[in-house]
């Protein structure tokens, strides 16, 4: 069989469960995403607790800019590596610029200790730019955040759907929303970050790359891709107090372990 007809096959053998994920998600809608994100992400709530104690607005968002593009390869689930993050800027604010604090940061890390060198080199291609930036420079990649997207892309020599980029993206837009107190959808041209999570869930449905195929889910149920990510990503974890909070916070809590579940 050719790869073309595997694919074929595939498809028309998923397409009832097809239907039903784009059924559950027009049900839930960006606000059911927005919700997911802000009361239920651990990932948020670490953003939260770090915002308080920095009291920076401008430090606070290069962090997550920042932290963000060193994601990969964790030794620890996301919602670990966020929080120990948080927690450690939280006392030790940078006094002497990003690399100079990940250098120190990094080594002791416990959910990030693979590839450091390669990782503090990254920082040192995105720290110049990060330095240009003012607040209202921040608050206009707010309301524009493809083109932080493309900017990124650019420093890290990267594709602009590459996972670290998109993502970087998303914690901004999770950072800015904290620092600005105003909700901005993301760009429904920003592709999912395909990670571990999400590739394997993917592929219950379709043999396909995952940024390709959301992306088409994302335009037939009108929610940006990176906003499927945040009601997807969390509940795919399996996190104990991940799921007490859906259950208090989101009246359609059935329908996203129905998605978990699919």
């Amino acid at each position: 069989m050719t790869l073309d007809r595997f694919i074929a096959v595939k498809h028309k053998e998923n397409k009832p469960k097809i239907e039903r994920l784009k059924e559950i998600l027009k049900e839930l809608g960006i606000e059911c995403a927005r919700t997911i994100e802000e009361k239920v992400d651990l990932q948020f709530s670490a953003l939260e607790h770090l915002h308080k104690n920095l009291k920076n607005d401008e430090l606070f968002i290069k962090l997550v800019i920042a932290n963000a593009i060193v994601s990969y390869q964790l030794t620890a689930t996301g919602e670990e590596w966020w929080w120990e993050f948080a927690e450690y800027f939280s006392s030790n604010p940078p006094e002497k610029g990003i690399v100079d604090a990940y250098s120190g940061f990094l080594p002791a890390s416990q959910t990030n200790r693979r590839l450091t060198a390669a990782k503090i080199k990254r920082l040192e291609k995105l720290e110049p730019f990060l330095i240009k930036l003012k607040l209202k420079d921040l608050k206009n990649y707010y309301y524009s955040m493809t083109s932080l997207r493309n900017d990124l892309a650019e420093v890290l020599n990267s594709k602009r759907n590459a996972k670290t980029i998109v993502f970087a993206v998303k914690m901004f837009g999770y950072a800015g929303r904290i620092a600005f107190k105003e909700f901005i959808p993301y760009p429904m041209e920003i592709e999912i970050p395909d990670d571990v999570r999400i590739n394997a869930y993917t592929k219950r449905f379709i043999n396909e790359l995952p940024t390709s195929f959301w992306s088409r889910i994302a335009e037939d149920v009108n929610i940006p891709p990176l906003h499927i990510d945040s009601i997807l990503w969390p509940v795919l974890g399996k996190h104990t107090e991940v799921k007490k909070r859906l259950k208090k916070y989101c009246s359609k809590a059935e329908l996203i372990f129905e998605l978990a579940s699919l």
